[in-house]
């Protein structure tokens, strides 16, 4: 067996020589998968079960005509299953963009090229994510990657374009997951060549909670739910995580313990929480898990001031799953219609992209409608690279960019703090509390903003303020 740079190495299965010629990048190849799929799925079977076929929901020409070949671009995206929130604009996403770029897109090497865009569902699922991306590259032959949506979708699916040499980009996964999820330290150097990621990090999400939490009268006792999952464990970490941020400005954590995704049964985090007597509960956790957790919350008599909760109130249908007892919940907002962007595909603002979507799906606005961002960044890339068929030269280009999106600035090359490691931009957050709406049942007002104005000197208007809950 041969190691990453092609040298020798004794391995399992060198008997004789016969697997010597090979690289590791070549049995992955082979196999249809990456490291990825390798350590999900458990050695050389996961790799074989990985090479099973995938569906897809839609691979569509944006641009018939052109005078270069065709390219490729594969985007993974969990349209079902438990993260199917997520995915819930993501068609709508791949629809913008193609008749963005019907004509195609004319890139550095002076060809206009037609772009196909491929998305597959990873049905909200590591091991799938894995190998749908690696079929996409090895099958589809794509050549660039996309990716969104929480850890377990971005993870595996950029450890696949890192084993298998395809350039990458992604967001909506927060940076220490995305680093700490992939087995290195949180802007180590180096870590990443191919993989390029703008979301923002947990430093954002703590400030952006406190920030919101000190404008209302608490005990500052903040009871946590953190699950074991790339999300919990990052937010959990001892030396990096949430806690860090929020004891120095005075807030006590009591800890719910790591729980399975998936859980019905929430009676002994609710008891610990009501003994310690907390004013507010927080944590990160999947929309349904989420759910069962307040419902039972108020049946067991735990009445919070403040509950604000990632990952699981970023979505309307979320809230409609809750019902009344969901007016007053806060979660992080990391896009919104009052966000001051505007799309460098086609000059339209947050606010006319939200109204397209709601047009279009008859659906009420979402923040994953962001996603659109990393198409952005892709065209902008290949309008720079001078050859579409040498990946080293489109991922150069994707590392120097430097152009304004829907997400806001996106770069790679500036310093912190927009940039403040390898292969990471962040992006602007701001908090938001779900109110009675007036054409939908439920509205997140934008009630503070004042983390993205200090860290990133973005001006994102507030619609209301911060109140504790009412029961």
């Amino acid at each position: 067996m041969a190691s990453d740079d092609g040298s020798k190495v004794q391995g399992p299965g060198d008997e004789g020589g016969r697997l010597s010629s090979l690289t590791r990048r070549d049995f992955l190849k082979v196999a249809g998968v990456g490291g990825a799929a390798l350590g999900v799925a458990g050695g050389l079977s996961g790799a074989l079960a990985a090479c099973g076929s995938s569906s897809s929901s839609g691979g569509t020409s944006a641009s018939p005509g052109g005078s270069g070949r065709e390219i490729k671009v594969g985007f993974v995206s969990p349209l079902t299953g438990p993260l199917a929130a997520f995915g819930e604009a993501d068609q709508f996403c791949v629809d913008q963009w193609n008749a963005a770029v019907k004509g195609g897109v004319k890139c550095g090497d002076g060809q206009t090229h037609p772009i196909t865009i491929i998305i597959k569902d990873s049905q909200s699922d590591t091991n799938r994510a894995a190998q749908v991306a690696g079929d996409l590259i090895t099958n589809d032959g794509v050549d660039i990657m996309m990716v969104t949506s929480t850890p377990d979708t971005v993870n595996p699916v950029a450890d696949q374009a890192e084993a298998l040499g395809t350039p990458c980009v992604s967001n909506d996964c927060p940076l220490e997951a995305y680093y700490a999820g992939r087995g290195t330290t949180p802007f180590k150097p180096g870590a990443f060549k191919w993989t390029y990621h703008a979301f923002w990090g947990i430093q954002d999400l703590a400030n952006v909670q406190l920030n919101m939490w000190d404008t209302i009268q608490t005990n500052k006792k903040v009871g946590v739910m953190w699950p074991n999952d790339a999300d919990g464990q990052s937010d959990a970490d001892p030396k990096t995580g949430l806690r860090i941020y929020y004891t120095p400005d005075g807030y006590a954590v009591v800890d719910g313990g790591r729980f399975q995704n998936g859980s019905e049964d929430f009676t002994t985090q609710i008891s610990k929480f009501k003994a310690a007597g907390v004013d507010i509960l927080s944590g990160v956790m999947i929309p349904p898990d989420f759910t069962n957790f307040w419902k039972q919350c108020i049946q067991q008599g735990l009445q919070p001031k403040a509950n604000t909760m990632a990952k699981a109130l970023l979505f309307p249908s979320a809230l409609e799953a809750i019902g009344s007892i969901g007016y007053g919940l806060s979660s992080e907002v990391w896009w919104s219609p009052s966000h001051p962007f505007k799309s460098s595909l086609t000059g339209q603002t947050c606010q006319q992209l939200a109204d397209a979507y709601e047009s279009a799906t008859g659906k009420q606005w979402t923040q994953p409608i962001m996603h659109y961002e990393v198409f952005e960044v892709v065209v902008d890339a290949l309008k720079r690279a001078t050859n579409v068929d040498d990946k080293q030269v489109v991922v150069d280009a994707i590392k120097a960019t430097d152009m304004q999106t829907i997400a806001g600035h996106i770069t790679w090359t500036a310093g912190p703090p927009l940039n403040p490691g390898d292969n990471v931009c962040v992006t602007a957050l701001t908090g938001g509390q779900w109110n009675k709406g007036t054409k939908y049942p439920f509205n997140i007002d934008v009630v503070n903003s004042e983390w993205a104005k200090k860290q990133l000197g973005v001006d994102i208007p507030t619609t209301a303020k911060f109140a504790p809950i009412k029961y």
